[in-house]
């Protein structure tokens, strides 16, 4: 007896289309605007929007430093924004060098609690004051 496995690839072929199909589709995100100019010396800036609400934009200048083995870093400064999937608006400001890295700053971003006032003294006076070990 032969069977033939023309209907069961069949029902699996309709199967899997059926489930490509049905599931919800995302919705495609254009890029309403962009921009992006780089400068001779190095120095750039871009930006762009989606059109899902995203922004963002950077620019980075070039700085001299002291140090020989990279006498040029590049600083940057921008901004982001987006939704998040509560609806929260989201947006961040940030710097980045070659002295503090990247330092974001925004609303959602969490911050460490002020160190109480003993403990603050405390570390002055060590700060003040270093052991004879230490030098």
């Amino acid at each position: 007896m032969v069977i033939s496995r023309t209907p069961i690839v069949l029902c699996c072929l309709a199967v899997t289309v059926g489930f490509a199909y049905g599931a919800p589709q995302k919705p495609e995100v254009e890029i309403i605007s962009q921009t992006n100019d780089v400068n001779p010396d190095g120095g750039y800036k871009w930006s762009y929007e989606a059109s899902n609400s995203i922004k963002a934009e950077e620019t980075g200048t070039l700085k001299k430093t002291n140090d020989p083995e990279n006498p040029e870093v590049i600083v940057a400064q921008g901004s982001y924004s987006y939704t998040d999937p509560e609806g929260n608006q989201i947006s961040v400001v940030y710097t980045a060098d070659d002295e503090g890295g990247f330092q974001p700053q925004g609303a959602h971003i969490p911050t460490a609690p002020p160190i109480p006032p003993l403990i603050q003294r405390g570390l002055d006076y060590i700060a003040a004051n270093p052991s004879k070990d230490s030098q």
